[in-house]
């Protein structure tokens, strides 16, 4: 066992002395040593009740035959921390989050882990520190959030709230509405109920193979999920046992697998970004677009919150993630289904008998919503280098639009004229200076996005950013523009009155000026700089990469 360097040997008996001292028995040191890596954390509604998920996954693994020690991560709640400068942490807690993995891990030498996740960036970043280390694992989160519902029985969520703040703003809703909103979108704790970036990346652990099937869609409330927790507490012993590891699952067809679900449900454009960090640590190098070629085979055949009414309680009724993939597999080309998963069964094994049982939530192949998938990434003289959209929450009459720039450097500034009621109908929003190096931490941006929605310009308003957007976010929003601003993108030479070109259908980004003139006005465009606030964001900003490459840390070179 990976764990006898700590416990066997005349050597290590002050280890084994530490070992006892944490309640161990001569007998337990027999046994495989399995850590759980929970994210546990008081004011994180996803990751609240996460403590008590832990006790269950280590009887199971004591069950089984191993000894279970837990450790935590940190844990950024997105939704408290959106809207000001606390926002600047989430994207880098994710390297946090792998590193301190990754070195617990190391550090102790388990022979395997159960990583319980639930939220935003802590889902990549433990699986970014579990390809690092490569002993068995297995992730199970803490499941999604029941859906609330007004006192007239309509559905809402999380980004009912935030779209609320604008409509409240815009004078279509009363303060007591807005009030109801937010004491009834969130009526229990787990990951919040739409097909935000939390679930959308829990669900795509089922299509990458690292999770178990019901992984993203049993609520957290239900007794699915305690029975899901027990059998990961057990699967993961047969995983050591097989020296089945996270490299040898999550290989170039997994993230296929990943992506083709991904464009299957629309799922959050964060969602894009952790995939190329995720293949980054898999030692795969996955280029950006190749996403479209993926989008133009696979259809959008399941629309949730915020493109639908659906949450993610109506997914897993309809079937769940195995009859979404179920129904791709009708496809010839549309997954891998021969790719080994946890279960230690193929993909192709885990869904053979999953079925659609409501067509309006889970459409089938033959009758999407749209022939191509739900997020898109586009090119052009805006963004050399890329930018992504969650197309499949865009507006048809906003899938080609032409409209003057109003440009800020900062969310704060963009969001302050959006309630104040200067952008109107025509009008591209340009937010800048908020990419990875430039925000440091590349925002995510739900506040302005849910506020034009609110306001009412949805249907006539795009949004455009070198930052990122929530999971939640609708409307013809399109975020990651590559190179970013910082860098001397040409973002960053936009004016007031520039005419902004969006094809969505035609997968482009463009400024209607010409080369030379971009060229002209950037040579002009003084040096960035923000002042430093932050020991941890100035060293970040000095290591990120671009958001087409992951917005992963750059590696030192080697040096003699």
């Amino acid at each position: 066992m990976r764990s006898d360097i700590i416990k066997k040997g005349v050597e290590r008996a002050p280890h084994r002395s530490l070992l006892r001292a944490c309640g161990l028995k001569t007998e337990d040191l027999s046994k495989p040593f399995i850590a759980i890596a929970s994210s546990q954390a008081d004011i994180v509604p996803g990751h609240v009740h996460l403590h008590e998920y832990s006790e269950i996954v280590k009887a199971a693994v004591r069950e089984a035959g191993g000894i279970s020690f837990e450790f935590n991560t940190i844990a950024v709640d997105d939704g408290i921390a959106m809207g000001h400068s606390g926002m600047k942490y989430s994207l880098p807690s994710r390297e946090l989050i792998a590193d301190s993995v990754e070195t617990m891990l190391q550090a102790h030498q388990f022979d395997g882990v159960v990583c319980i996740p639930n939220c935003d960036k802590i889902v990549p970043g433990m699986i970014m520190g579990a390809l690092r280390v490569n002993i068995p694992t297995i992730f199970v989160s803490g499941g999604p959030m029941k859906t609330g519902h007004t006192s007239e029985g309509l559905p809402i969520d999380l980004s009912s709230v935030f779209e609320g703040v604008g409509r409240y703003r815009a004078g279509s809703i009363t303060e007591k509405q807005l009030t109801e909103l937010e004491e009834r979108a969130c009526p229990s704790c787990g990951s919040c109920a739409g097909l935000f970036t939390a679930n959308s990346m829990n669900c795509l652990c089922e299509a990458l193979g690292i999770a178990l099937p019901g992984n993203g869609t049993i609520l957290e409330s239900s007794p699915e999920r305690a029975e899901l927790l027990r059998f990961a507490g057990h699967q993961v012993m047969k995983l050591v046992s097989a020296e089945l590891r996270p490299r040898d699952i999550v290989t170039e067809e997994a993230i296929e697998n990943a992506f083709a679900l991904d464009m299957a449900m629309g799922g959050s454009t964060n969602t894009v970004l952790h995939l190329l960090a995720i293949s980054r640590e898999a030692g795969i190098d996955y280029a950006l677009h190749r996403v479209n070629e993926i989008a133009e085979r696979i259809p959008h055949i399941c629309k949730l919150s915020p493109a639908s009414k659906y949450r993610m309680e109506d997914l897993h009724r309809a079937g769940g993630v195995s009859a979404v993939l179920g129904e791709l597999s009708k496809k010839e080309d549309a997954l891998h289904l021969d790719q080994v998963t946890v279960t230690m069964k193929t993909l192709g094994e885990n869904v053979s008998e999953a079925k659609i049982t409501d067509q309006e939530v889970i459409r089938s192949i033959s009758s999407p919503y749209s022939r191509r998938g739900g997020v898109a990434v586009l090119y052009g003289s805006l963004a050399p280098h890329g930018a992504v959209c969650k197309t499949g929450a865009v507006d048809p009459a906003m899938k080609k639009h032409t409209g003057p720039a109003r440009v800020f450097d900062s969310e704060e500034e963009a969001s302050r004229a959006i309630l104040d009621g200067a952008i109107v109908k025509n009008d591209v929003v340009v937010i800048r200076y908020e990419g990875p190096k430039g925000g440091p931490g590349m925002r995510e941006m739900l506040a302005p996005t849910s506020a034009l929605v609110g306001m009412g310009l949805r249907s006539s308003v795009a949004l455009v950013t070198d930052g990122r957007f929530s999971g939640a976010t609708r409307g013809a929003c399109i975020g990651h523009v590559s190179p970013e601003a910082a860098v001397g993108g040409p973002i960053a030479c936009i004016r007031d009155g520039d005419l902004i070109k969006i094809d969505l259908d035609g997968f482009r980004l463009d400024v209607d000026l010409d080369a030379s003139e971009i060229k002209t006005r950037l040579e002009r465009v003084p040096r960035f700089s923000r002042p430093a606030t932050s020991s941890y964001l100035t060293r970040y900003a000095a290591l990120v990469s671009s958001a087409d490459e992951g917005a992963t840390l750059e590696r030192p070179a080697n040096t003699k």
